[in-house]
Parts: C-alpha cells; structure tokens; sequence
C-alpha cells in the first residue's frame, strides 16, 4: 500500500524560555485506505499529532510527508492548497454556519479548492447525497438534528476527492444511537478507500479502527504492543 502520511522522528516542542514538549521522536506510516484511531489522556499530545498530520502545525524536528510530498520546506500557501485538496475535517463542534443552507455549508467548505463554484455545487450535492441528507439540502443547520448535524459536517469535510479524514472527537457531544450512526458512516467512506484518523475518548470508537494507536506524554505507540 502507498503511505498517505508518514512521520520520521517528529517533535513538537512549544515555548522558547520554559519549553513544554508535545510529541517526542514519533514515527508513524499511514497507508491508504487505513481506518486509525488514536486515544490518550487529555493533554497527551493527540490534538498535537492531529495538528501536524491535518498540516494545521509544524514539527519542531523530524519530517512530514504528506501524499508522497515532503512538507517541511513548503510556504504557507501550498501547504494551504494541499491541505484543502487532500484532507478533510471533523471536530466535536461542528462549526456550521447558521445562516447558510447545508448546501452552502458544504460548498463553502471547498472555499480554497480550485474548483468552479458551478462544480462544488454539483461536488456538494453529491457529498450530501452520500450521506442521506439530499433532502435537506435547503435545510439550515439549526434545523437539523444531532445526528444530521455531524453527517453535515462529515459531508462538507469529504465533498470532492479528499484523501484524508481527520476527526477530533467526532463522538464527544453524540449520544449512543449518533455514535453507531458515525461509526456506520465512517466504515462506508473507509470501504471507498478513504484513510481516516480519529483522535477519541471513546473505546468503542477506537475499537472500531483497524488500527488502534495510544499516546502518553508526547510519546506514540501501537495499542497492545
């Protein structure tokens, strides 16, 4: 399989007088179509890693290779563009934009895609139809429900030919029945051969993964090795 990500030796430290350290020495290879999850204790380095793989961060040290391209000497604007190309974004608040449709939420979220608008419209509309939710396309978000609410925001995040899914406690705020739902759907996209990393709390979550993967105080390992 080709690597989607790989991290050599990657660090993160913060802070010149008193430095804290975030990650220390983690190499981690995720291949294409792979379904990882990551769990750890609060203040463990996780959003870190997140960070630095969704190239929202820099390593202090090491490197970071992103679809085959080494990150460490791009400027901003084209890691902007390689991030917007290639990976998507769910968090615990879904920050939708109450004002807009869900259509326009997820066109919206192609805003630094080069593409047409005639045909992120049409990328999400797909996107939505995807995720059940073409019939609520003219909906806003306050009039959605829990559980629509997340595949809206899953459907803004993968709309286009993302390769990546990046999820910050996706679960955090969904009770049981919109956890499974999310773990239904996150398989689905995985089956389309979209790699997928999920930082949670939640074993079910993480139980879910091909591959579980835990960090302690900067420091990344292989769950159960």
């Amino acid at each position: 399989m080709t690597a989607v990500c790989e991290l050599v030796g990657v660090g993160r430290t913060y802070g010149d007088r008193f430095p804290v350290t975030a990650l220390r020495d983690v190499d981690l290879r995720i291949e294409s179509g792979e379904f990882i999850s990551v769990m750890g204790p609060s203040g463990s380095g996780k959003s870190t890693l997140l960070h630095i793989l969704g190239l929202l961060d820099s390593p202090s040290t090491g490197a970071y290779s992103l679809a085959g391209r080494l990150t460490s000497q791009m400027g901003g604007q084209t890691k902007a563009k390689l991030r917007a190309e290639t990976i998507g974004f769910v968090f615990q608040s879904f920050h939708l934009i109450s004002a807009k449709s869900a259509l326009d939420n997820v066109v919206l979220g192609m805003a630094y895609q080069n593409v047409g608008w005639g045909r992120r419209y049409a990328l999400a509309a797909d996107a939505l139809e995807r995720l059940g939710l073409d019939h609520r396309m003219t909906a806003y978000p306050e009039t959605l429900s829990g559980g629509e609410r997340q595949r809206l925001a899953i459907a803004r995040a993968v709309a286009g030919e993302k390769r990546l899914l990046l999820c910050d406690e996706p679960t955090g705020n969904l009770d049981r029945e919109n956890t499974i739902q999310f773990l239904e759907i996150v398989a689905q996209l995985n089956d389309t051969g979209l790699t997928v990393v999920v930082v949670t709390h939640d074993p079910e979550v993480a139980d879910a993964a091909d591959r579980s993967l835990i960090i302690r105080d900067g420091v990344l390992t292989e769950a159960g090795g």
